[in-house]
């Protein structure tokens, strides 16, 4: 490397260093933090760049003295800090400092790309302090426990799990059942939260696109009972269902997409117009019904351990099904798997059925429309639900397009390519 591109590097460097201190200064001389505000952090992160950079030549030693020097300054300022009463006792510019050092001789000694992230991600941290107190003020005690189960059961739990095949078929693996747990929970729960926020005020659009996402079931029975108790709602009630039933089709794109991204193509265009058919639907409807307000339907904690381990384990039988089902009885018996667990549950065959495809055991082909035909199972149930459930005017306004949808998704199994 010649001396005029190494040059140019270090120019460059300070220059992204100098930009991210000045943004994250910038937010902390808006808040007028005392400590230090839009020069000090330029100043601090290009402190950072030039220790890092100094580090090949002198050793990293001088990064570590130069962190040492701010945090003496720190405590200084913070002794100054502590003889005005009017100071403010918080950490959060001292904590901020710290990193914009950190952040300055990061783009030096590794990847410039975290480093920038990094550096934005701290401004915008920062900044958002009042969004950020509304979001915790408005989280219930519920809501808390929601996010501490997530937590136990993506970071204690599936770390724990032993990643190898057991079973005849080699097929059950622990670590990716749970690994599949932790995505339909995880999915769940930001809906979960973003309903949990919006409350009373989401509206009927709110009601059936989250309601789609935590639990499309469960909106529509409980959309489904409100008719029965109130016939008037049932043009409203017809619009959620619909919402609700198209954004499962976006749901399972996004766990196809996880679990077998090359998968993707193939599913993309017959499920892709399945939602694009359903979202028309609830066009029309909206435009009927829009002055009728729905509220928002209640729902579970998606993360409570119970039902996340009911997931898990009706995940692994309907895994064990399809293999077992395939070494059987051929295509003809995934296609009768399919149909059965699609009536109570569309993300257990979603998943396997990526599995499958992604180690090369079902053509994709095949998959796209073993999924389909799930999701057209899941529909009958649906109806039938409403059926018991609703009112005689629901039926009557979502028997169409349930039967549209039907009809559609029968002829894309049996005509696509």
């Amino acid at each position: 490397m010649d001396s005029s591109l190494d040059l140019g590097i270090a120019f460059r460097q300070i220059g992204i260093s100098l930009a991210l201190g000045l943004l994250i200064g910038l937010q902390r001389e808006r808040v007028a933090a005392r400590l230090a505000g839009f020069r000090t952090f330029a100043l601090v992160a290009v402190f950072g760049t030039i220790t890092a950079q100094l580090a090949g030549a002198f050793g990293t030693w001088i990064v570590a003295a130069g962190l040492l020097g701010l945090v003496g300054i720190i405590v200084v300022g913070n002794l100054l800090k502590l003889r005005d009463p009017e100071s403010d006792a918080g950490q959060t510019t001292e904590v901020a400092l710290l990193l914009t050092f950190m952040v300055g001789a990061y783009l030096v000694a590794g990847r410039p790309a975290v480093a920038i992230a990094v550096g934005a991600g701290t401004a915008v941290l920062l900044w958002a302090k009042p969004q950020l107190h509304q979001f915790a003020g408005r989280l219930g005690e519920q809501d808390f426990r929601a996010i501490m189960q997530f937590t136990l059961i993506s970071g204690v739990i599936l770390p724990v799990l032993p990643d190898r095949a057991y079973g005849p078929y080699q097929v059950l693996n622990p670590r990716h059942l749970w690994w599949m747990v932790v995505l339909v929970v995880g999915i769940g729960l930001a809906a979960y939260v973003a309903y949990k926020l919006l409350g009373k005020r989401g509206g009927t659009l709110m009601a059936g696109l989250l309601g789609g996402v935590v639990s499309s079931t469960a909106t529509t029975v409980s959309a489904a009972r409100r008719t029965k108790e109130n016939p008037d709602a049932a043009g409203t009630a017809s619009l959620v269902i619909c919402l609700a039933a198209a954004v499962v089709f976006l749901r399972v794109l996004i766990e196809i997409a996880v679990a077998a991204p090359g998968f993707v193509a193939a599913t993309a265009l017959p499920l892709g117009t399945m939602l694009v058919l359903f979202l028309g639907l609830a066009a029309l409807l909206w435009k009927r019904e829009r002055r009728d307000e729905q509220p928002m339907p209640p729902h579970e904690n998606p993360s409570e351990l119970k039902p996340a381990l009911l997931f898990g384990l009706l995940y692994g039988v309907v895994l064990f099904a399809t293999a077992a089902a395939r070494d059987h009885f051929g295509v003809q018996g995934l296609y009768a798997v399919s149909a059965l667990s699609g009536l109570t549950d569309v993300d257990a065959i979603t998943l396997s059925t990526a599995q499958l495809v992604r180690t090369g055991q079902v053509d994709s082909a095949v998959g796209w429309r073993l999924i389909l035909l799930a999701l057209l199972s899941n529909l009958v149930f649906k109806g039938g639900v409403i059926a018991v459930l609703g009112g005689r005017r629901l039926l009557v306004r979502i028997a169409g397009p349930f039967l549209l949808a039907l009809a559609v998704g029968a002829l894309l199994i049996v005509f696509s390519g």
